[in-house]
């Protein structure tokens, strides 16, 4: 019997009902079919979906098996994948780029139609190869990353340079390229304009490190937590607004340090509601543009309607934009090179049996990124 026909057992964890606690369980992880790879993960890392996924997001089927970033080899492959080998080492993707779709050939948007966003919980053939004391276990989107193993798509993963620092291997597979693309790909973000960054965790020190990238002239970054101070300057920010030092608005402070008028663009990196709203006065009557980046846990958030009726532009985001061969394999590149530094992400690490501690050190004012690292 060959590897690819065997099921693995191995330890994941997995969380059995809304807001029910993570524990971490054994599974059993079928071979891949004809289109999948199974993939020995190395390391993972927790992005703030993680959190809203116990919470429901963005489907309400458990048990779940947790985790979309990650970085991992290839185990085996199915009989019908060329593009990859077993021992290659991939970054699993939540969208794929088939390159010959509208969608893809449009060169405006990131949203593949033949390889889309699953909000299902399941692969593209609406089945699982994970499943836990008999039960079947849904991903968050297409795949569970901390999980010893798992399957995806073929096509839902990008193969990387096997020398990459695995943990920033791990920061790029979502949360720090999602805002690096929404500046670079959403925002399209002009040289010599300024820049208004809500949230300075990993997708906004990304969005930052994109707005150096295409050439702001003034970065402003925006958190409560000082802490993110020093952590935003090494990115390239300019400006730091501690919004606890003032009773006034975060748009009132924006527009203090612009004279004014407001940025050229905003990317709300928090997923918190009321700062929507706030993010779109940040920016230039008339021709301001928001970008939608951080992902609420409520499925509707109010928005001032006069903010946006004053000209300004409000844009959603998926992975920044990014598309995965043509963009994200670029980021994968710059990382490589140790273009970013990323290593001013990494802030804790634990191993997959403890992920329970996690959701507890994510709440330190010091915490930027967690590492989850394999036992095997």
């Amino acid at each position: 019997m060959s590897r690819t026909s065997q099921v693995v057992t191995c330890k994941a964890a997995i969380c059995w009902g809304l807001g029910q606690p993570v524990t971490v369980e054994e599974i059993q992880v079928d071979p891949p079919k004809a289109t999948e790879v199974r993939v020995k993960m190395i390391r993972s890392s927790l992005c703030h979906t993680d959190i809203t996924s116990i919470q429901g997001f963005p489907h309400m089927k458990f048990p779940r098996a947790l985790g979309h970033e990650g970085v991992g080899v290839v185990e085996s492959v199915g009989d019908q994948v060329t593009t990859l080998k077993e021992g290659d080492v991939v970054i699993p993707t939540y969208i794929g780029e088939c390159e010959t779709c509208e969608n893809c050939v449009s060169g405006q948007t990131n949203l593949c139609l033949t390889h889309p966003v699953s909000l299902t919980g399941l692969l593209p053939d609406d089945t699982s190869r994970m499943s836990v004391r008999g039960q079947r276990l849904y991903h968050v989107l297409s795949c569970a990353t901390w999980s010893e193993y798992m399957v995806s798509d073929v096509n839902y993963v990008l193969k990387v340079d096997p020398t990459i620092d695995p943990s920033h291997a791990s920061f790029i597979s979502c949360g720090f390229s999602t805002g690096f693309g929404a500046a670079w790909k959403e925002a399209k973000v002009e040289s010599g304009s300024s820049v208004a960054v809500l949230g300075l965790g990993a997708v906004g020190l990304g969005a930052i490190s994109g707005a150096k990238f295409m050439g702001a002239a003034k970065i402003i970054g925006i958190d409560k937590n000082e802490k993110k101070r020093e952590k935003g300057e090494a990115f390239g920010m300019t400006h730091f607004i501690n919004p606890t030092d003032s009773a006034k608005s975060v748009s009132d402070l924006v527009k203090e340090a612009t004279g004014g008028m407001g940025v050229d663009y905003s990317l709300e990196c928090t997923g918190i509601p009321p700062l929507l709203t706030e993010s779109l006065e940040a920016t230039k009557v008339g021709t301001g543009k928001t970008m939608v980046v951080g992902i609420p846990a409520e499925p509707t958030v109010p928005l001032g309607i006069i903010t946006i009726l004053l000209g300004r532009t409000l844009k959603g985001s998926v992975l920044g934009g990014l598309k995965v061969r043509s963009d994200l394999s670029i980021i994968a590149d710059k990382c490589q090179k140790k273009e970013f530094p990323l290593e001013e992400l990494f802030s804790h690490e634990v191993s997959l049996e403890d992920i329970k501690e996690a959701f507890e050190i994510v709440k330190k004012p010091n915490c930027l990124k967690i590492v989850i690292k394999m036992s095997h």
